[in-house]
This record gives structure tokens, C-alpha cells and sequence, in this order.
């Protein structure tokens, strides 16, 4: 809290010993329910593609190649001058895209009064001009229902049901096919890019884009997905050759730590590729101990350059970022690295787990924190008086009230029970409720401690049950005897999380005598 400098000034001349110990002051009660691991700043964690993405974007750039955005969206002409013969096979693996047509709408006699019907008389040229300027594209579907309320003067809702209930052929739309496709290579935009840029630029042009493909696969499965990213480069020069591609696919790789990378020669031979220099390149995956295919490069063909009015050689490199992640990762199963919210299973550390472990009931004042911690201070002292014994925890003015708080027991056993001073404690997604002894110092050590103890989370019902009453101002008690279940000793781990655990085959074991009573009268 805020504070006054020049008070503490004189409170350290007149006895520093004293006003270093009344320091704590300055210092607000915090609820156990906001300490930590509760009270915890969450690091966002980042996708393993864009990780790997962002890496090979710094590789590139350090290799001198400058950054572009190819086009996404090309039509399948550029294929066919790209592929050649190839070029229906490459096509057959393409998405084409297709829109819904803008139907011609009529206003027939029969949907006028049907119009008038829902709204009265109404502007009948001008809804029809309204149609003619939607059908030439003037403006878009979703401003229709719009344009139709403003013409009509009346609300969007009941534009919307007049499209709906009169119109019908809005609802029968069908999409119709057209000569556009997603980029299924990243080939197909070099080619636009290069056209435009070989003529204006000097020798060599080295550029590089990493970005999304498409292909129409048959299904996806733990190898292929129906999208992709692709870390593609091209290099064009007057004199290119396989070796430099070697020379790229190996300073790329040796980015991410690998010092072995083997070549071969491609059997698939494509088309758009000079023959014998179509390359595959291959990086060692540790967890399936074989060589894994992570890119392939080949220098292209003069004939489809000479389509694009390209006069030098040019390398291509393509690389899939997934297939390089899965290696880097160590996963098999491209739907889990892509998707694993998806198609893996939810793990959660342990401290994720202990963060999400909080008192079911806590008081919502300043002053009842400090009755919970002037409740837990006297268990502490006389955790071993043996009773029936009853010590005052607090006494001051409460809100207005002056107040007593007791701790107590009335049967000839000690103050505090066996399991008073459990404390709560995450071990390998367990959940444990244990004594700080030499048997559990394992968990203590490896595991994430909550920092609740059952004398805690007592401590603190109490005050929240004091709090309540000070309203009626009625004395109370509250007790808890042997705990069976965290809500026993007022813990919440909520549904979620209780399933979580639980799934995973893991314990909550929160159980034992606690025997803590606390009473308190007004006055």
C-alpha cells in the first residue's frame, strides 16, 4: 500500500531496528486463494509449426534471400504452363474454388402481395432496383437484407423473413466451379512472382516465401493433411547448379542442429524439373532411428520458364514444415503436431493442476484475512495442548463489533488432529493430501506444493462463517472432524479438473483427521 516517506524517515532515526520489523506493514493481506501457485502469470505457449516457421524464415534471410508472398489463389492456366503433361495429375489434386451465382430476381404479382401481406404497401420499384444493383455487384450478400430494410423502411429482421418467405431461390443456391485454384505448389507462384521481377532486378534473385498449400488428398491421416506450409525458395542465376542446392539444404538444416544430411536423386522425375536434378533431402529421425525425407530441390525446366519469358536457370527449393517439425518434435503423427487440440490428449503440469486447487469458501474483507491468519497463528502455537483447552485467536473491533474468535476442543485430545497440518501437494498429476514427514519427502521435493494445509483452509471458513454472521451478529462455531473428501476441508478442485485427473488414471487423495474447531462470540 501507499505510503508516507518522510514518517518512515523518522520512525528509522528514532529506532531503526524497530521500524525495519514494522516494515511489513506496507504490505496488503493477501487471501490464500490469490498466493501462489494460484496467483500465477501464464506463459502463452507457441505452436511447434510457427516455431520451426520462424526459425527458417531467420535461416533464409541469413543466407542473403529476401522475403515475398506468392499469390494463393491462381488459376489453373498457370498450372497447365507449369506442368505441362503433368499437369492434369497436378490438377487432380487441386481445390477448386467455387462461388454461389447471383440469381436475376423477379418481383412477380403474386410476391408483391404477398410483400404487402407482411408489411403493408410498400416501394415495389425500388425494391426491384435494389435486386438489379445486388445482382450486378454493386454491393454484397451481406449488405441485401440491409439495402432491403432501407428501401422498405422497416426493420433488418423483417427484411430477412421477406427474403426468406418470398423469395425462394435464394435458398436454392448452389455453388458453381471456376477456373480458380488454391495453390497446391508453391511452384505455381514462383513463376507469377519471377515473371514480374527478372526483367527489373539484377542477377542473382534469391527469394524465399513460407506459406500455406493445398492438396485434395483422399482423407487425412497421420501423414498428409488437406493443408500444408511450405518453406520454399527459388534462386536464379546465369550459372546454377544441383551443388548449390545441397549447399542451401544444408545451411537451412544445419540451423536446427543437423550436421548429417544425405541427398538422393528423385525417382519421380517431375516434369516442370531439368532431368537429374530433381533432389530429395533427408535428415536423420531419431525416435523411428531411419532417414526421414524433409525437401526436395531441382533446378526448372527451360520450357516452362520459357512460358513466364524466363531466360535463366533457376533452383528451387521446397521444403514441408510439418515434416521437419515432426522430426524436430519427435511426433508420427502429423494431426497431433498440427491439430493436438484436436487428436491428442490434454496434459497438464503440475503446477497447472496445483494452480487450479483453491479454498471452496474465503472472507471478502481485508480483516477477515486477518481473522484466518490470527485462526492459523494459534493452532500453530498450541497445536499440542492437549484439551479440553480453548485459546483466543482474536480479539478487536470488526467492522463496527467488537469480536472474539476461539480455538478450541472439548474432548481430552490434543487441540489439533492428527492430520490438522496435511498440506496439499501435486506429485505426477496426483493430488495428495500428506504430512511434511521423511516418508513423503519425495513429493515435497519433486512435486508442486498448493500451499494450503487442512489448518489453512479451515482457518479460512471460519472467517468466511464469521464474516456471514456478523450481519444477524450471532455467535458461532464451526468443526471439522475426520476429512473424507477435499470439500470436507473446504478445498475445491473443481469438475475439470477432478475428471482430468481422474482420466489419466491419477489420485486425489485428500483424507484424515483433522479434529479443528474454532468458535466466536460478538460484544
Amino acid at each position: 500500500m501507499k505510503f508516507n516517506p518522510e514518517e518512515w524517515k523518522k520512525k528509522a532515526e528514532k529506532d531503526f531496528e524497530e521500524a525495519w520489523k514494522s516494515g511489513k506493514e506496507v504490505v496488503e493481506e493477501v487471501s490464500l486463494n490469490e498466493a501462489y501457485p494460484r496467483n500465477v502469470i501464464s506463459i502463452g505457449k507457441p505452436h511447434p509449426v510457427y516455431e520451426v516457421i520462424e526459425k527458417l524464415r531467420r535461416a533464409y534471410l541469413s543466407l542473403g534471400f529476401t522475403e515475398v508472398i506468392n499469390p494463393l489463389i491462381v488459376e489453373d492456366v498457370h498450372v497447365k504452363k507449369q506442368f505441362g503433361k503433368e499437369a492434369l495429375a497436378v490438377l487432380d489434386r487441386c481445390f477448386y474454388l467455387a462461388t454461389l451465382p447471383r440469381p436475376n430476381v423477379g418481383i412477380s404479382e403474386k410476391q408483391v402481395e404477398r410483400i404487402r401481406e407482411i408489411i403493408g404497401d410498400f416501394d415495389a420499384e425500388g425494391l426491384r432496383k435494389v435486386f438489379h444493383l445486388y445482382k450486378k455487384g454493386v454491393f454484397g450478400g451481406d449488405e441485401l437484407a440491409y439495402r432491403i430494410s432501407q428501401v422498405l423502411n422497416i426493420d433488418d429482421s423483417t427484411a430477412l423473413k421477406i427474403l426468406d418467405e418470398v423469395f425462394p431461390e435464394f435458398k436454392e443456391l448452389k455453388p458453381v466451379a471456376n477456373n480458380l485454384t488454391l495453390r497446391s505448389h508453391m511452384t505455381t507462384g514462383w513463376f507469377i512472382t519471377l515473371k514480374q521481377l527478372i526483367e527489373k532486378y539484377p542477377l542473382p534473385i534469391k527469394l524465399f516465401s513460407i506459406d500455406r498449400c493445398f492438396r485434395r488428398e483422399q482423407g487425412e491421416d497421420a501423414s498428409r493433411l488437406y493443408t500444408y506450409f511450405s518453406a520454399s525458395c527459388v534462386y536464379a542465376d546465369e550459372d546454377v547448379s544441383v551443388e548449390d542446392g545441397k549447399a542451401i539444404a544444408q545451411a537451412l538444416l544445419s540451423s536446427f542442429g543437423f550436421e548429417r544430411v544425405k541427398f538422393k536423386e528423385d525417382e519421380k522425375k517431375s516434369k516442370y524439373y531439368i532431368p537429374g536434378t530433381q533432389t530429395e533431402v533427408y535428415v536423420y529421425h531419431p525416435s523411428r532411428k531411419e532417414w526421414i525425407e524433409v525437401a526436395t530441390f531441382g533446378i526448372y525446366s527451360p520450357i516452362a520458364l520459357a512460358n513466364y519469358e524466363i531466360d535463366v536457370p533457376v533452383l528451387n527449393l521446397g521444403m514441408g514444415v510439418e515434416r521437419l517439425a515432426m522430426v524436430i518434435y519427435g511426433v508420427e503423427d502429423v494431426r497431433k503436431l498440427v491439430y493436438p487440440q484436436i487428436h491428442d490428449n490434454l496434459t497438464l503440469s503440475d503446477v497447472e493442476i496445483a494452480s487450479r486447487i483453491k479454498l471452496r469458501e474465503v472472507p471478502k474483507s481485508k480483516e477477515g484475512v486477518k481473522i484466518a491468519k490470527a485462526v492459523i497463528g494459534t493452532f500453530e502455537k498450541h497445536r499440542d495442548e492437549m484439551g479440553p483447552c480453548e485459546f483466543l485467536a482474536y480479539e478487536g473491533d470488526f467492522f463496527g463489533v467488537h469480536l472474539k474468535v476461539y480455538v478450541l476442543e472439548r474432548e481430552n485430545v490434543k487441540l489439533c488432529g492428527p492430520a490438522a497440518f496435511n498440506e496439499l501437494v501435486v506429485y505426477n498429476g496426483n493430488i495428495y493430501g500428506i504430512p511434511r514427514t521423511d516418508k513423503w519427502s519425495e513429493y515435497f521435493e519433486n512435486g508442486v506444493e498448493t500451499g494450503i494445509r487442512y489448518v489453512d483452509a479451515f482457518s479460512y471458513l471460519a472467517a468466511a462463517k464469521i464474516e456471514e454472521s456478523l450481519i444477524r451478529r450471532e455467535d458461532g462455531e464451526v468443526r471439522v472432524r475426520v476429512v473424507e473428501s477435499p470439500r470436507d476441508i473446504n478445498v475445491e478442485i473443481d469438475e475439470k479438473l477432478r475428471n482430468y485427473v481422474i482420466s489419466r488414471g491419477g489420485k486425489i487423495d485428500v483424507r484424515g483427521p483433522a479434529f479443528l474447531s474454532a468458535r466466536w462470540e460478538f460484544g
